[in-house]
């Protein structure tokens, strides 16, 4: 079967693999339909993503449909569904398997990063981590772990229907913050610095929208909330000046969550963590319930999912791809590798 495989910076092969025959016990054969190209591979292609193996075949965004189910397996999963997979591992032993945030796990291991991921034709996981897609297609499967983020992402910093909340990013991650805040009847403030994002922030149901590139951020959140601020500040880039953002422009006794790997140290007034008795929390990867969530919102077939798919590409067409993402980062939601034979 074929596979890709980033080898080097700026390199990526497509191998052959021997094709996975059997499942063992508790364990699922998924046939790979479409997976998701996303921001850690390109990283990885870049020689900037210093969590992943050399070489790794990536790929953790997944819409497979079910091959074969080993001994063990629940019946309710069987040849033939859609489903996609969460892709962590939790050990069971740390701190934050104890505390039952699996997502959180110290030893975790996520697909196409720690561990060689699902960038091939077929895969072979346990059935805990395969989740069935319901009415969803293999294409819009593989959008669901990354909204997931998004959603858990809301789930940590406890929005309410009373909270203004401020979306730094309009990636696929931020714009699954901005649905779930918008869902749970949140104000919601989409900034970004691509005005084509910010429109379809708007139809993902952002009320206010801020090109934190032309406009006066701090002046235009004062205004939007009378004054106080953002009660909740998401921040889903991972650079200093949105990490600074975020903690300069959010209310005082606000919350503050992080989902972004900034790529330098970050400087900040530390007074205002005082001041502002801030909430500052990390959120990582997503819960089971998360998928669950993104799972029943698309569904509803309301979301126009074929706006967060830039490009659906063959697997030949993998390096060419990858070096043209790599000099237009801006332009990209996603890119889905198509392994439909």
């Amino acid at each position: 079967m074929k596979a890709i495989q980033i080898t080097h910076q700026q390199e990526l092969n497509i191998i052959e693999m021997e094709k996975p025959q059997t499942s063992g016990q508790g364990e699922i054969l998924l046939k790979l339909h479409y997976v998701g190209f996303c921001g850690s591979d390109i990283n990885t292609f870049m020689g900037r993503n210093t969590m992943a193996l050399n070489p790794v075949i990536p790929g953790h965004e997944v819409g497979a449909t079910i091959e074969a189910v080993g001994e063990g397996v629940p019946e309710g999963l069987k040849p033939g569904m859609v489903v996609t997979c969460n892709p962590y591992t939790n050990c069971g032993k740390c701190a934050s398997c104890r505390n039952q945030r699996v997502n959180a796990c110290q030893h975790n291991e996520t697909l196409g990063v720690q561990r060689n991921g699902a960038m091939k034709e077929y895969i072979v996981l346990p059935w805990e981590k395969v989740i069935p897609a319901g009415l969803l297609t293999p294409k819009v499967c593989a959008l669901v772990e990354p909204m997931s983020v998004g959603f858990h992402a809301v789930s940590r910093a406890q929005v309410t229907d009373i909270d203004v909340v401020l979306v730094i990013g309009c990636g696929m991650v931020g714009m699954g913050a901005v649905v779930r805040s918008a869902m749970r009847g949140a104000t919601v403030v989409a900034a970004d610095i691509d005005d084509n994002k910010l429109e379809l922030a708007k139809k993902m149901g952002a009320s206010y929208t801020i090109n934190t590139k032309t406009e006066d951020v701090h002046q235009r959140l004062l205004e939007m909330t009378s004054g106080f601020g953002p009660d909740v500040v998401i921040e889903a880039v991972g650079s200093t000046p949105t990490y600074q953002m975020a903690v300069d422009e959010v209310a005082f006794t606000g919350r503050v969550v992080c989902i972004g790997y900034a790529k330098a140290e970050v400087s900040f007034q530390t007074k205002y963590f005082v001041q502002k008795e801030l909430d500052i929390r990390g959120s990582r990867n997503a819960q089971p319930s998360d998928f669950r969530a993104v799972i029943h919102y698309l569904e509803r077939g309301t979301c126009p999912t074929d706006n967060f798919i830039t490009k659906v590409i063959k697997p030949e067409e993998a390096l060419d791809t990858m070096r043209w993402w790599s000099q237009n980062p801006g332009k990209v939601f996603r890119i889905l590798v198509d392994f439909n034979s």
